[in-house]
């Protein structure tokens, strides 16, 4: 085998994870080459909330995610993830020095809505009440002195604080002088034939294929297959779901790995809820609707903000609480579910109803991308959408039953039972939370068909916890690590910026364990 460059440590994929595994990798001496597939950076990270899941005791953090993972991840694996939680705060704040970013922690902010007394005042621990749930708390970038996001990242359309996160990995790659090649794909592996050591990386750009020495080890930190059709419609029971940031993410870190003999895990798991499909056929991503504050299980009376919508199946019968604990992650899993009598899926999609009032009440949907030329901005009254057709409008719910193609006896049934339970304040069919109920009963009436729509895959190549990906005899790949979402620990309920530390944490084992090894070519 030729080589045209020589590295001591490859990297893939430039979200937080291969930021910070590049990141790590430079700090134990490995010259180190950063690619990313995109012509932008970011990846999924620079869309997301960017607040780091952190942790106070290993133990409490350890005992959550065992009882979350329900078996499907490994302990050691899981106390690598506690213990490396409870280092987060320390190190985002490290990695800040680099511009002056202000780091703010949830602790933080909680004793600052306790003193001004604010009845919303948020929770501070995971998503359920298991044990060690009172241990979790976030790390979150809330300002980078001297950066406009909207001129540093144009492309970028998600939560305010993830390109503030990334801009700090960022430009800490950058300080180490690490190589960075954008609007470049990883095509496969180089890898000795008979041991599977793995050498290096065939790499295109430009229409030029190139074979990349990797002295040291090869990190694939490049997500998910949220962007591969055939993937999702092999390993997801639901179908379609859309992809609501990422078509980039095609899964090839999971066939590069695969080509190696690595074993799978996670495949099924995914983070999503609900979207509305754009009406151009252009447009590649589903756009999620309105996010909501999460709310705990047992304190559903502390979920205040009013939902303006109900989602009926497509018989017209409500089927789910809309308003979850967790909606941006298990709101998806309703959806999925598949009747053996009809022989279809009769919830995906779904129809989301309101009324005039849900309507003036916000944007009903928040598009999401990290994608150049591909920006949908949402009217902040969704009459635009009325307009384009996201969204009907009818002057009668018999109306937009019609419009819906809904049955008109049982849409009038569901929306008349969901405003008796509103007036009694229950919902006694699926325990959505009192203060998020709104009645729908003010003409005009809206709806539209949502669909499954995921944010990000937890599946890919199983890994150890010195994340080094695993053969399916159980054999380390040698010289092969993976960081990030790419075959997640998470793999039964996962845990609202998780993934993000996951990035962090995995990164950091990642990169530094890939540089300490010996060059295979000395």
């Amino acid at each position: 085998m030729e080589f045209n460059e020589s590295f001591d440590v490859v990297v893939v994929g430039f979200g937080n994870a291969g930021a910070v595994s590049a990141i790590n990798a430079a700090d134990g001496g490995a010259k180190t080459l950063l690619i990313e597939k995109s012509e932008v950076p970011g990846g999924l990270s620079i869309c997301s909330y960017g607040a780091v899941r952190s942790a106070r005791d290993p133990d409490a953090a350890f005992a959550y995610l065992k009882t979350t993972n329900d078996g499907r991840t490994p302990d050691d694996v899981l106390r690598v993830l506690a213990a490396g939680m409870c280092e987060l705060e320390a190190y985002v704040r490290e990695l800040a020095q680099v511009n002056g970013a202000v780091v703010i922690t949830s602790i933080e902010d909680h004793a600052r809505s306790a003193n001004r007394n604010d009845p919303n005042i948020r929770r501070l621990s995971g998503n359920y009440p298991f044990p060690g749930t009172e241990t979790f708390y976030n790390t979150s970038v809330v300002e980078v002195p001297g950066c406009d996001m909207r001129a540093a990242y144009p492309w970028a359309d998600g939560a305010p604080n993830g390109p503030k996160l990334f801009r700090v990995v960022h430009e800490n790659v950058l300080r180490r002088g690490v190589e960075i090649r954008l609007a470049t794909s990883a095509i496969r592996l180089i890898a000795d034939p008979a041991t599977r050591e793995v050498r290096g990386v065939n790499v295109r750009n430009n229409g030029a294929d190139l074979n990349i020495k990797a002295r040291r080890a090869v990190v694939l930190a490049c997500g998910g297959f949220e962007g591969n059709a055939e993937m999702k419609a092999q390993y997801l029971e639901g179908k379609p779901i859309f992809n609501a940031a990422a078509r980039t993410n095609t899964g090839d870190g999971i066939r590069m790995a695969q080509d190696l003999g690595a074993a799978l895990w996670h495949m099924w798991h995914i983070h999503g809820a609900y979207g509305f499909r754009h009406v151009d056929p252009d447009y590649p991503y589903a756009i999620r609707l309105k996010r909501f504050p999460d709310w705990f299980p047992g304190e559903g009376e502390k979920a205040r903000v009013m939902m303006a919508w109900i989602l009926l199946d497509q018989n017209g019968k409500r089927f789910m609480s809309e308003y979850q604990p967790y909606t941006q992650d298990t709101a998806v899993r309703p959806l999925q579910y598949y009747d053996p009598v009809t022989q279809r899926f009769p919830r995906n999609p779904a129809f989301m109803i309101c009324d005039e009032n849900g309507r003036k009440m916000y944007p009903l949907g928040k598009p999401t991308s990290n994608d150049p030329g591909v920006r949908y901005c949402w009217s902040d009254d969704n009459l635009k959408e009325v307009e384009i057709g996201i969204l009907k409008r009818a002057d009668t719910l018999e109306g937009l039953a019609i419009a819906l193609g809904l049955s008109l006896q049982t849409v009038m049934a569901s929306v008349s039972r969901w405003n008796e339970m509103c007036a009694a304040g229950s919902d006694s069919e699926f325990g959505r939370p009192a203060g998020t109920m709104v009645q729908i009963r003010t003409p005009p009436y809206y709806g539209a068909p949502v669909w499954a729509t995921l944010s990000n895959t937890q599946g890919g190549p199983v890994h150890d916890a010195r994340c080094r990906i695993i053969d399916a005899y159980g054999n380390p790949i040698p010289r092969l690590f993976t960081a990030g979402e790419l075959g997640s620990a998470f793999g039964h309920l996962y845990l609202s910026g998780g993934n993000i530390a996951e990035c962090f944490v995995t990164g950091r084992i990642a990169g530094s364990n890939g540089a300490k090894l010996s060059p295979w070519d000395r």
